[in-house]
C-alpha cells in the first residue's frame, strides 16, 4: 500500500477524512449518517460537509499538507471527486507516484458517477462503503494515471492548471454542460435526458456546423485543423446515458495516455453515426472526417475564437488554447 499507511496491528489505525457533499443526489441525510458510522467503526474518521463550490478541493489540499491523514474519502458525484483530487494533487508537478500523499476512496452519491463506475466501485452507496472497508482490510489499492489541463484563464496572465479523472471537452459537450449547470442553478435536476436535450439544442442552434474552429498540435506531428469539438478521455466509458455506456473512445484507460475524439465534420447523418457507434461500442468508428487518437502523452488544442471548456463535467468558462498532458501513476485509489 502507499507509504502513508502501513497496517501495524491496532497501534496505527487508519486516519481518514470524509468529504461529504450534502447535495449528493442519490443519498439522504440518514444514509450518509449510516455510512459515516460504518466508516468510523473501522478507522479514525473526521467527516466534513462541503459548504461552497471549491470546498472539497480546499479540504483535499489540507489533507495532503497534513501528516495526520492517510485517506480522503469523497462522498458525492464526479464534481466532488474532481475537487478532492485537485486538492490532493495541488502542487504536484512531477510525474509518477508521490507516496507521501493520502490515497483516494469514493462512495458514489451523484447522478452519473462516471469515475467510480469506471473504477468498478459499486453504485449503491452502502455497498460501496462495504467494498471500501473490505479493500482496506485486504490492502487493495491501485495507482492510476490522470489528465492535466493548463490554459490562461479569462483575463489572466498566469496559467491555470487543473487535473481531470475521466474526461475533458472543448466545444459542443462543454456547451451542453454549461446549459445543464444553468438549469441546476434554477433547482432542476441534472438528468440524462436534460444532458441529451442540451446537447441537441447546442448542436442545432448553438454550433457552427460548417467551420471547425479548433486546431490540434502535437510535438513532432503535423497539425490538424478544422476540428469542430474535441472529447479528451482518460478512461472508458466517456459517460453514461442512463444504464448505457457512451464510449466514443472505447480503448481509453487509466493505464495509458489520453484518447482524443475530434470530428472534422458535423453533418447530421455523420453525427448520427458517431452517436450510434458510441452507444453500441466497443468497436470504434472509423472515418476520414473524424480524428481519433489513442494513448497520447501531450497535445494542445487552439481555437480561433473562445470555446467552452469542461473537465469531469464541470464547466470552466471559455478558452482559446488548452494544453493537455497525461500523467501516469499519479494517484492511489482504494478499490
Amino acid at each position: 500500500m502507499w507509504a502513508r499507511y502501513q497496517r501495524v496491528g491496532t497501534l496505527h489505525p487508519m486516519r481518514a477524512l470524509l468529504v461529504v457533499n450534502p447535495a449528493a443526489t442519490t443519498t439522504s441525510a440518514r444514509t450518509r449518517d449510516v455510512l459515516i458510522h460504518a466508516l468510523a467503526s473501522e478507522m479514525k474518521l473526521e467527516a466534513v460537509t462541503t459548504e461552497y463550490r471549491g470546498h472539497a478541493r480546499d479540504l483535499g489540499r489540507q489533507a495532503a499538507e497534513s501528516e495526520d491523514i492517510d485517506l480522503v474519502v469523497a462522498l458525492g458525484g464526479d464534481g466532488t471527486v474532481n475537487e478532492v483530487v485537485n486538492g490532493i494533487l495541488r502542487g504536484n508537478t512531477s510525474p509518477g507516484p508521490r507516496t507521501e500523499q493520502p490515497a483516494l476512496a469514493v462512495v458514489p452519491g451523484g447522478s452519473t458517477n462516471v469515475f467510480s463506475r469506471a473504477m468498478g466501485i459499486p453504485r449503491d452507496p452502502v455497498e460501496a462503503t462495504g467494498s471500501l472497508l473490505d479493500a482496506l482490510r485486504e490492502d487493495r489499492s491501485r495507482w492510476i494515471g490522470l489528465g492535466r489541463a493548463s490554459s490562461p484563464g479569462p483575463g489572466e496572465t498566469n496559467t491555470e492548471e487543473r487535473w481531470f479523472t475521466f474526461t475533458a471537452g472543448i466545444g459542443l459537450d462543454a456547451d451542453a454542460v454549461r446549459m445543464v449547470e444553468l438549469a441546476r442553478a434554477k433547482g432542476k435536476p441534472a438528468t440524462p435526458s436534460r444532458y441529451t436535450r442540451a446537447t441537441l439544442g447546442r448542436f442545432f442552434f448553438g454550433t457552427d456546423r460548417r467551420h471547425g474552429a479548433l486546431t490540434l498540435e502535437r510535438p513532432g506531428e503535423d497539425t490538424v485543423d478544422r476540428i469542430h469539438f474535441a472529447l479528451v478521455t482518460n478512461t472508458a466509458p466517456w459517460s453514461y446515458l442512463g444504464e448505457r455506456a457512451v464510449q466514443p473512445s472505447p480503448e481509453a484507460s487509466f493505464d495509458t495516455g489520453l484518447d482524443i475524439f475530434a470530428p472534422r465534420s458535423l453533418g447530421v447523418l455523420l453525427t448520427l453515426r458517431y452517436v450510434r457507434r458510441a452507444l453500441l461500442g466497443p468497436s470504434p468508428l472509423r472515418s476520414r472526417r473524424l480524428l481519433r487518437l489513442h494513448d497520447v502523452a501531450e497535445f494542445t488544442l487552439r481555437a480561433s475564437r473562445p470555446m467552452a471548456l469542461q473537465l469531469d463535467g464541470d464547466w470552466l468558462g471559455e478558452r482559446e488554447a488548452v494544453r493537455f498532458r497525461s500523467v501516469p501513476d499519479v494517484l492511489p485509489v482504494i478499490v
